[in-house]
């Protein structure tokens, strides 16, 4: 491989962007500072190792280039905390399009002759009808099988994909699930011998909890079958396994069959725009008469904000789309629900990140050695951003309960 030295691309970046509260090293041991005196330790680093890390940009312009840089290694940083509260602080300053076109010819002058990189292999760009049941399956197996024991590393032993309630006291991660578990019981007023679904049961801990705390019989569908082997498992290991019935199905899948209640637990978020009414129509029709519902669901704040990026649809969840809380309640009204009460958890789920982050930088070899290299850019990135769109207005989280009139 061919190529110049960074002499042109590092002027270019210093004209048209003079201040610049982070420090850029090249790969050819050159590095332009951050400006306003913040090159301090303060402000974040990025290290760019190769002319791959701009050729990614230059192939996908924007938040994609970017974000494939970072996960195949070509661009690291030092604190990505510290990269969060610049995505927040810091604007950008316009550039002209003849500008642009200078800044561009600099960088393919720095890459040199190089082929354009492959995207990673952890990127996903699910085929066929968006939210058919096929492209459903795939878009949440990429997420969610890629290791049991990977997630444990963060979640912990109650293997509780979801947020934690710590607002009612609590003071462990273990303790605020276990308090988000029995508040959605509580909410729909369980009680032994019912029939409960749960939609996305993840690796059964609802279902445990029900079963175990309140003698319900919980029907849990999940599309991984690695989530299902380890729920049933579960199950049978806190004695609730004749209570406990795990099955991989679609939410679409379930007919002839009726609940007294029905949760769904950070479900909503995968069913989007196109299915949201389906949705809700469905779990009308699988409760009996006054049957309750507690949908627990991330959701969108602000109407002028922009759904998730392209980083989040190919590397994280692949088709997730956060709602508006009003658009979910206008589904469920359709479907024929009438709504009781609606909480939200915006500071609980904040929280739940921020520990679910601590937990995998404490594991780093291990989630490395479990999830591979990519895999794990991709979480340690995403668990700071969820927690940031929390922390910053853009998303909160919503317990929505109603029951079928």
């Amino acid at each position: 491989m061919a190529f110049s030295d960074t002499s042109a691309l590092r002027s270019e970046i210093e004209r048209l962007a003079p201040s610049r509260p982070f420090r850029l090293e090249f790969w050819d041991d050159t590095t332009l500072p951050a400006t306003d005196g913040s090159d301090n330790g303060d402000s974040p680093r990025f290290e760019l190792r190769s002319p791959k890390a701009l050729a990614h940009a230059l192939r996908a312009p924007g938040q994609l280039g970017l974000g494939r840089a970072y996960v195949s290694g070509e661009i690291d940083v030092d604190d990505l905390d510290a990269v969060m509260r610049l995505l927040d602080n810091w604007q950008p300053p316009p550039i002209e399009r003849a500008d642009r076109l200078r800044l561009l010819a600099a960088a393919v002058r720095a890459c040199g002759l190089t082929l354009p990189p492959r995207p990673p292999a952890a990127e996903l760009r699910p085929r066929g009808a968006r939210h058919s049941r096929e492209r459903d399956r795939r878009a949440v197996r990429h997420h969610y099988d890629v290791s049991n024991d990977f997630f444990r590393l963060f979640l912990g032993e109650s293997m509780t994909y979801s947020c934690a309630i710590f607002s009612r006291g609590a003071e462990s991660l273990e303790a605020a699930q276990e308090a988000k578990n029995e508040l959605v019981c509580t909410k729909l007023g369980l009680s032994e011998g019912e029939r409960v679904l749960d939609v996305g049961c993840g690796w059964g801990s609802f279902a445990i909890h029900a079963a175990a705390r309140h003698g319900a019989r919980v029907t849990g569908i999940t599309l991984s079958e690695p989530q299902a082997r380890l729920a049933r498992e579960r199950a049978q290991a806190a004695g609730v396994g004749e209570l406990v019935e795990i099955q991989v199905l679609d939410y679409r899948e379930l007919a002839g069959e009726r609940f007294d209640a029905v949760a769904s637990i950070g479900m909503v978020e995968h069913v989007g725009e196109e299915k949201i009414d389906v949705y809700a129509q469905s779990l009308a029709g699988l409760l009996e008469p006054g049957g309750r519902l507690l949908n627990h669901g991330i959701a969108r704040l602000r109407h002028s904000d922009a759904a998730a990026g392209p980083f989040s649809e190919r590397y994280v969840f692949p088709d997730a789309d956060t709602l508006h809380l009003s658009r979910v309640l206008l589904a469920l009204e359709r479907a024929g629900f009438e709504v009781h009460h609606v909480e939200d958890f915006r500071d609980d789920y904040a929280e739940t990140l921020r520990q679910w982050a601590s937990r995998l930088e404490e594991r780093l070899d291990e989630a490395g050695r479990l999830g591979g290299s990519e895999r794990l850019r991709v979480w340690r990135l995403y668990l700071r951003a969820a927690r940031n769109g929390f922390e910053t207005g853009f998303t909160s989280i919503f317990q929505v309960r109603a029951h079928r009139a």
